[in-house]
């Protein structure tokens, strides 16, 4: 039966999958992601048939090489940007992902990034905390209501879409988007008006909310131009891809008050954390946690399993990466 590897523990529900149709499984025993020389070397530990790999391990034809006789990586992400596919497709090896289990828990991150932020709840904490509540005060804090206001969807896909529903029957808040493909069937659902570029949703939006992979072509899609084009009262929100936002541009926005706030789960460089971005009040930064419910990771691991299980019974895994 097939030997595989995996690059960090995962919810026991995919393993258990996994041991029970025979699969061996090597897990890695560090809680944390695995240095470049830490995979390679474990990769070339034993002639592994597949690997079950994070978002956070950079895969790429020198790690494809490490492993020759594993013919198939189950990434545990929806998201695969860390795997370079053409180095994949040039050694014919199958990439799959899980997609679909995430997208209600990171609408609801999002949903409360947004609540968080407008309402200046983080920012209340930290001074009470601090002993600086002295009572009362009818200018202490003062945030912004949702109703009636403006939500710019930047990717309406499942999360997007997903936002969007939330944000406008929960909170009657009118929905903007861009996408680069019109959909009628979230317009139908969600009232929302299709704009033809990302500028005019920068323009015209209350809160900003990222949902787009990272591409080249989205890579800083956020920079410091398109920062200027937002409402001084507006907010922009992430929970994507950090490179989607340039980070330094980002913080001098929040300094000038070019916009009024920010709340994100990702990072241009992440983990590390760009200089001067924890200094600033008006920003809530989370430690990428949107799909951390147990259903969710747990559903995750299944995906992962059920695409492992179904290559090396002969099937098409329901989650193949297009390449």
């Amino acid at each position: 039966m097939p030997t595989i590897y995996v690059t960090r523990r995962i919810p026991e529900l995919g393993l258990s999958m996994l041991r029970e149709k025979g699969f061996t499984l090597d897990i890695s025993e560090k809680d944390g992601v695995l240095t470049k020389e830490e995979l390679l070397g474990a990769l070339r530990a034993k002639p592994y048939d597949g690997v079950l790999s994070l978002l956070t391990d950079t895969i790429n034809g020198e790690v494809f090489d490490a492993v020759p006789t594993a013919k198939i990586f189950a990434n545990y992400a929806v998201g695969f940007n860390n795997i370079n596919l053409p180095d994949a497709k040039e050694r014919g090896i199958m990439i799959t992902n899980t997609p679909g289990t995430l997208t209600n828990t990171v609408a609801e991150h999002t949903m409360a990034l947004i609540l968080a932020a407008v309402t200046r709840t983080v920012e209340g904490d930290r001074l009470t905390r601090a002993g600086k509540y002295k009572g009362w005060g009818p200018m202490m804090l003062l945030g912004m209501d949702l109703a009636g206001k403006t939500l710019g969807i930047l990717g309406a896909g499942r999360i997007g879409s997903r936002l969007a529903y939330h944000a406008k029957k929960g909170f009657d808040m009118d929905i903007i988007y861009y996408d680069v493909k019109q959909n009628l069937d979230f317009e139908r659902e969600t009232g929302a008006r299709f704009c033809a570029t990302t500028e005019e949703v920068l323009r015209d939006a209350d809160v900003v909310s990222v949902h787009v992979p990272l591409l080249d072509s989205t890579k800083h899609l956020i920079n410091a131009a398109r920062l200027k084009m937002m409402k001084p009262t507006a907010y922009l929100v992430n929970t994507s891809r950090g490179p989607v936002i340039d980070e330094v541009a980002l913080i001098e926005a929040l300094r000038a008050k070019t916009i009024a706030g920010a709340a994100i789960d990702v990072y241009e460089n992440e983990p590390v954390l760009t200089l001067g971005l924890t200094e600033l009040e008006n920003v809530i930064i989370t430690p990428h946690i949107a799909s951390a419910s147990v259903p969710t990771r747990d559903g995750m691991a299944k995906l992962a399993a059920d695409n492992l299980i179904a290559f090396f019974a002969g099937e098409t895994p329901p989650n193949v990466v297009p390449m």
